[in-house]
């Protein structure tokens, strides 16, 4: 029961995505903030690294942690701003600068080599950066807990992602009596082993995480994140299908599944939806038309998928070539329009969209209709490679056009200017059809939208959707699609199917499944998901106070 579980006094969240809006773990975090001030009101305290002077996400409050401020930088030599984070709840948050302790990284690494092992002597790529700011956001914990929490405080330390296991493994050495645990959302081995097109899950009992690291030059990542996973007091993963992948490739069985849930804060209710649906409509049909020369219909079926750009973990390549079968058979009534968002190696905005869009005149479609941001090395771009490799063309009588929007939606791309929530609010439908997907926010956020949406069982999400299915005996707004490493065809030709029965359905049907898509995401929100959380810090407590019996 909830109420026996040991109850902390203060939570410290660290995470690289604090502040920083970078991938899903940004929404894990800034969408269960608000659960957890209810739990533990102000005892709740993010740190994120501080990469920019205006940071959109951070409201900076120089008297928020006044006299720690002062003793942190005269002890520790910690350079922070503290404020809130913009959000709901608006939660304590601490930036740190973590660029001056670049100097001691090779002290830390050999510390690390010597407390657990941590082979960092083959690190590449943003490892350094990651450890700088691990180890400062560690300092920062211990800081906090010297100047004032030496009174017994039941003290959790939260560390997600390998970026941050260096800071979990010092807190643990340093500090044994504070609880420790370690999210893990998505291995990076299994993330790599799938990203380079070798078959993750036929095989998955025949791969030692070790060796295929060594393969895929991973040593110090996998190192690191193997340790953290094996020493922190309490190891979590956000679903059932990573769980495994972690017992085989960390070789440690999670102690709690945390599932990924969302608020429905983010949401627009009533007339303000209907508004703001309006809205998202009428601007992407506007781009659309500034790029393609012509005019769409006001009916034009409106489809999107979305996410980091991992062109096969993340299905983009399934999602190309489910708009060509769907084009190549023409069984639908309305035009659609695909745009696909995900945030790619943006130079700039079209300038000539752009001029377009500032006329009244409507202009003939531009020269290469399919891209809304011109990118660096565009000519070898495997989503454009793959959009004219199936002879898209874009013009007016193609029942599909695809155009790919490779910018982040923040709200200042400067061609929607709109975010991307008040973006995807207008779609009719989303598909998802992820290869790797620890859980799968994008559907999630869809739903929660009350935007139908097309998933697969390799994702977290799809697999909380299937056993939930017979709770909801009206339907669920879902597709879930079976999903495995030899299959790919067969999931194109299910998922077109689908669409194609979606787009034909009657304006009042869709009505019903797009109320069925948000009853489903109410069933995910943190209300019901944050007990895994307070399994987890249970357990890490418990074992500080020398009882590992688990409730």
């Amino acid at each position: 029961m909830v109420n026996d579980l040991i109850k902390p006094d203060y939570i410290f969240e660290v995470s690289w995505e604090v502040c920083n809006k970078v991938g899903g773990i940004y929404t894990v975090l800034s969408t269960k903030a608000r659960t957890l001030q209810k739990l533990y009101e102000k005892r709740i305290i993010f740190i994120g690294p501080d990469l920019t002077v205006n940071n959109v996400y951070f409201i900076e409050n120089e008297d928020v942690f006044h006299e720690w401020k002062e003793y942190a930088t005269a002890v520790s030599g910690l350079k922070v701003r503290t404020g809130y984070w913009d959000i709901p709840g608006k939660p304590y948050v601490i930036l740190v600068d973590f660029e001056p302790f670049y100097p001691v990284k090779n002290t830390l690494y050999a510390r690390m080599w010597e407390w657990f092992g941590v082979d960092s002597l083959h690190a590449y790529g943003d490892y350094d950066e990651a450890c700088m700011f691990s180890l400062a956001s560690a300092l920062i914990i211990e800081s906090f807990y010297t100047f004032g929490l030496t009174g017994g405080e039941k003290v959790i330390a939260h560390f997600n992602e390998w970026t941050t296991g260096m800071g979990a493994l010092y807190i643990k050495h340093k500090f044994p009596e504070i609880g420790t645990v370690f999210t893990t959302h998505a291995t990076g081995i299994g993330r790599s082993i799938a990203g380079n097109n070798k078959p993750l899950y036929a095989y998955l009992k025949g791969y030692n995480g070790d060796q295929m690291a060594r393969e895929l030059n991973m040593v110090s990542k996998h190192s690191l994140e193997k340790t953290t996973a094996q020493q922190v007091d309490c190891f979590t993963t956000v679903s059932d299908i990573t769980a495994r992948e972690c017992e085989q490739l960390l070789e440690r069985k999670p102690d709690v599944v945390v599932l990924n849930g969302f608020e429905d804060d983010f949401v627009s209710k009533g007339k303000n939806y209907d508004k703001k649906r309006s809205e998202a409509r009428k601007l992407l049909l506007y781009v659309a038309e500034n790029l393609l020369g012509y005019r769409p219909s006001a009916d034009t079926f409106l489809i999107a998928t979305g996410g980091r750009y991992e062109y096969k973990n993340k299905g983009l390549d399934v999602f190309i070539d489910v708009m060509h079968n769907i084009n190549q058979t023409g069984n639908v009534d309305k035009d659609i329009i695909a745009f696909i968002m995900v945030p790619a190696y943006v130079d700039c905005p079209r300038r000539d969209l752009v001029d377009n869009m500032s006329n009244d005149i409507l202009d003939p479609a531009l020269q290469f209709p399919f891209i809304t941001h011109w990118l660096h090395d565009q000519g070898n771009d495997a989503v454009l490679k793959q959009i004219i490799y199936r002879g898209f063309k874009n013009t007016r009588d193609e029942k599909v056009k695809i155009i790919f929007v490779p910018s982040y939606l923040t709200g200042s791309d400067g061609i929607f200017n709109k975010s991307y929530y008040d973006l995807l609010i207008g779609m009719d439908v989303t598909i998802f059809p992820s290869y790797y997907e620890p859980w799968g926010y994008t559907p999630l956020e869809s739903i929660a939208f009350s935007i139908p949406t097309v998933t697969t069982d390799l994702a977290g999400f799809g697999l909380w959707v299937n056993r939930i299915r017979d709770e909801i005996e009206t339907g669920t707004g879902v597709k879930v699609v079976h999903r495995s490493d030899f299959n790919y065809f067969d999931v194109i030709n299910v998922i077109a199917k689908s669409i194609e029965s979606l787009i034909n359905k009657s304006d009042e049907d869709i009505a019903v499944i797009r109320r069925q898509a948000l009853h489903t995401s109410n069933k995910a929100q943190w209300q019901y998901f944050i007990k895994n959380y307070q399994q987890a810090y249970h357990i890490a407590l418990s074992k500080k106070a020398g009882n590992t019996t688990e409730n």
